[in-house]
C-alpha cells in the first residue's frame, strides 16, 4: 500500500493507494516542520488517523509538505517513521506535489495560496525556480495569513465599514485583548489569522472593502513574488490552496492584470497526487 500526503500549515490531505486500485482519502490537521516536532506530528497521527488504519502495511509514504526544506524534513520523516514502521519514507516540499498535481510531467509556473504562500517555475520533473516566500513574518503575500492579519487589524482600529465590524462580532464575539493574546500567547498565530478567511468569503459579496481586502493582498503577491520570475508571463498562472480557490474571481482578474493567462485553480492537489503516483508504477 501507499499513502500519499499533501500538507499545509492547517490541513493535510491523505489518500490511500491500494494494490487493486481502490483510493480511499482523509483528513487530519497540517504539519509545518517549522512550528510542530516529532512528537507532537506522532501522538497527532495516533489519534486522527482512521479507525483500524493499516498502518503497518504502508509500504511507502510520500509526503509533500509546507516548509518541508531539506533541514527541516527529518522532523516530519521521525514521525513517520514512528507512524509506519514499515514504510518506505519520502519527503518533498508541498510546492512540488502541487505541481506534479497540476502540471504532471509539463514545465509550467505554479502557486500555492493557503495559509501561507509558496511559488515556483517547474521543469516537467523538479522544482527550477523558487522566490522565497519568507513565511508569515515577513512575507507570506496573498496568504490567508496575511489577509487575515489585515482584517483583523482594520476590526481591532476601527477601520472597517460597521456593518462588517458588527457582522464579525455577531461571529466571533472577539475584542481586543482576545485578538491579541491568541497572536502573541498562543502556538500557530499564522493558522489563527488565516481561520478568518472563512469570514470574508462568506460576507464578501456586496462588500467592496472585503473584495479590496483581498485585491491587495493579490497584488501584493504578484508584485512581491510572482513578477520576480523571468519571463513570468510566458507562463499560464497556476494554482493550487483554500485561498486562491475561495477567491478565484479576484485571482484570475488580478493574473490578467499582470499579463498571465488562467490556467488551473485548485483548492487542492491530492486527487491530481494520487493519479500521479497511481502512474507508471507508484513512482
Amino acid at each position: 500500500m501507499i499513502l500519499v500526503a499533501d500538507s499545509g500549515s492547517t490541513n493535510t490531505n491523505w489518500c490511500l493507494l491500494e494494490p487493486g486500485g481502490e483510493i480511499s482519502y482523509f483528513d487530519t490537521e497540517g504539519y509545518n516542520p517549522y512550528f510542530v516536532s516529532s512528537s507532537y506530528m506522532f501522538e497527532s497521527l495516533s489519534k486522527q488517523l482512521p479507525g483500524h488504519f493499516p498502518a503497518g502495511d504502508i509500504g511507502s509514504v510520500f509526503f509533500y509538505g509546507a516548509g518541508c526544506f531539506e533541514d527541516k524534513a527529518l522532523i516530519i520523516q521521525q514521525a513517520l517513521h514512528q507512524a509506519f514502521v514499515n514504510a518506505e519514507i519520502s519527503i518533498g516540499l508541498d510546492l512540488l506535489g502541487s505541481a506534479r498535481s497540476v502540471l504532471g510531467d509539463q514545465p509550467g509556473f505554479l502557486a500555492i495560496l493557503g495559509t501561507g504562500t509558496n511559488s515556483c517555475l517547474y521543469d516537467g520533473k523538479q522544482i527550477k525556480a523558487n522566490i522565497d516566500s519568507l513565511g508569515y513574518l515577513l512575507g507570506d503575500e496573498g496568504s490567508g495569513y496575511y489577509i487575515g492579519r489585515k482584517l483583523l487589524g482594520d476590526y481591532i482600529r476601527e477601520s472597517m465599514p460597521e456593518i462588517i465590524r458588527d457582522a464579525f462580532y455577531q461571529r466571533y464575539g472577539l475584542g481586543r485583548e482576545a485578538i491579541m493574546d491568541q497572536i502573541y500567547s498562543e502556538k500557530l498565530p499564522n493558522r489563527f489569522c488565516a481561520g478568518f478567511t472563512k469570514f470574508i468569503s462568506e460576507n464578501i459579496s456586496g462588500s467592496d472593502y472585503l473584495r479590496m481586502l483581498v485585491k491587495r493582498a493579490f497584488l501584493d503577491f504578484f508584485d512581491g513574488l510572482v513578477t520576480k520570475y523571468e519571463n513570468y508571463q510566458d507562463f499560464s498562472f497556476n494554482c493550487t490552496g483554500s485561498v486562491g480557490h475561495a477567491f478565484k474571481d479576484i485571482l484570475i482578474e488580478t493574473a490578467l492584470e499582470f499579463r498571465m493567462q488562467p490556467g488551473v485553480i485548485l483548492k487542492a492537489p491530492i486527487q491530481g497526487l494520487a493519479q500521479y503516483h497511481l502512474s507508471a508504477g507508484y513512482r
